[in-house]
């Protein structure tokens, strides 16, 4: 069998068009970054920045959206041998708006099904889902069919060997019946040695949302460590042999929010591979959320190891390498910061705005609506954020530490 892979990750991918303009609405928007998307695909990118051998499980169109996909993960570094096509539905894409810094509706379109939920446990590659030294996957995979079962039968067989995380990433859209999901989350919990999530996540899933009490509930459905984001207070990490670690967050000027959860946790992966204390981890994947938080994209605002050493050492965040010409800067609120919701997505950037492709909105008779999440709270440590470490500096708020939600 060929080496193991540090990282391999299963769930979403898709293309997120972002506006080029912060503080513009979609309807005003008229010059778009193309980039590779998609939650569980933007942690193997920010694992791969931070120099693991990554590969991502999940599945595209049969288009020319999903051979862009193809093309960005080579780029990136991520091994695309187990992303293949699906016939019957298209490559997805999600849009964006960007009012920093604490407001970043994000709008999907994954109707009628998304390919990514069509991954099938007869096409899993199983043993090197066990030999991979972290196996990462979400709880959107466990939203429909076939996805669901493929998810839970590659947990099945890694049978907790190395590092499992479960990403709890919830997005009630996704689910016909939000109620129905926690079984699945229960039955997922079983298989993982670590839990991540913000409060409303681990609320879905065990009915806790106080922040040690939701930590609690996670070691005792299966986890060995629990991750609890909490917005401005930080992030919470538990171990079951005792071990804690309660950090605060990276104040930063937020940009977009989105993504910072996805470099929150590939540090995290990262870290937990290099064998760290846990404080350290903590920090560490802080500062690599907030570096993101602090960028207009996801996927290529991943950060290298040495600018995330650089912040941790006290640097402010390095420059942007998706808007080298960047004139325009985020919007000054005088209001507190909100609570974060969410997390979503190298080597060089995969749009320049001096290039920046024209989008047009799609045609209601064309497609149906897109599934809307408001996502309101950037923020990745934080109080109901799924994003990875800073808040809004105060350049951009109150202080407090940033993160994110995103596609």
């Amino acid at each position: 069998m060929p080496q193991p892979y540090d990282v391999i990750t299963m769930g979403r991918i898709g293309v997120d068009l972002y506006p080029l303009r912060t503080g513009v609405p979609l309807a005003q928007a008229d010059t778009f970054g193309r980039f590779l998307g998609g939650s569980a695909t933007n942690v193997a990118v920010a694992a791969a920045r931070l120099g693991r051998r990554t590969a991502v499980i999940t599945r595209t169109g049969n288009d020319a959206f999903g051979e862009y996909l193809h093309q960005a993960l080579e780029e990136f570094g991520v091994d695309d041998r187990w992303v293949t096509p699906v016939d019957a539905y298209p490559t997805p894409v999600t849009f964006c708006e960007i009012f920093p810094p604490d407001d970043f509706p994000l709008y999907f379109y994954r109707q009628p099904k998304a390919p990514d939920l069509e991954i099938r446990e007869d096409e899993l590659d199983l043993a090197q889902v066990r030999a991979a030294r972290v196996f990462w996957v979400t709880g959107t995979g466990l939203c429909a069919q076939p996805s669901r079962s493929a998810t839970l039968a590659a947990l099945a067989h890694r049978a907790r060997a190395g590092t499992t995380v479960f990403d709890l990433d919830w997005r009630p859209m996704f689910w016909a019946d939000p109620a129905a999901a926690r079984p699945y989350y229960t039955e997922a919990l079983t298989h993982a040695t670590v839990a991540v999530g913000n409060l409303e996540e681990c609320e879905i899933a065990t009915g806790e949302r106080e922040p040690y009490a939701a930590a609690q509930a996670l070691l005792a459905a299966g986890a060995e460590l629990a991750v609890v984001k909490q917005g401005p207070k930080g992030v919470l990490a538990v171990h079951r042999d005792g071990n804690r670690a309660e950090v605060p967050p990276v104040p930063v000027e937020v940009v977009n929010g989105l993504g910072a959860g996805d470099a929150f946790g590939g540090a995290l992966c990262h870290g937990l591979l290099a064998g760290w204390e846990l404080e350290r981890v903590m920090r560490y994947a802080n500062a690599a959320g907030a570096i993101v938080a602090a960028r207009l994209a996801c996927s290529s605002a991943m950060p290298y190891a040495q600018e995330v050493e650089d912040v941790l050492a006290g640097g402010p965040p390095p420059p942007d390498p998706s808007r080298p010409d960047r004139t325009d800067h985020p919007v000054p609120s005088t209001a507190a910061p909100r609570a974060p919701d969410s997390a979503g997505t190298g080597r060089t950037p995969l749009a320049d705005p001096a290039g920046a492709e024209q989008a047009a909105p799609a045609s209601p008779a064309a497609h149906p609506a897109p599934d809307t999440d408001r996502v309101r709270d950037a923020g990745a440590a934080s109080a109901g954020g799924r994003g990875g470490g800073a808040w809004p500096g105060p350049q951009a708020g109150d202080g407090g530490g940033a993160g994110g939600a995103g596609s």
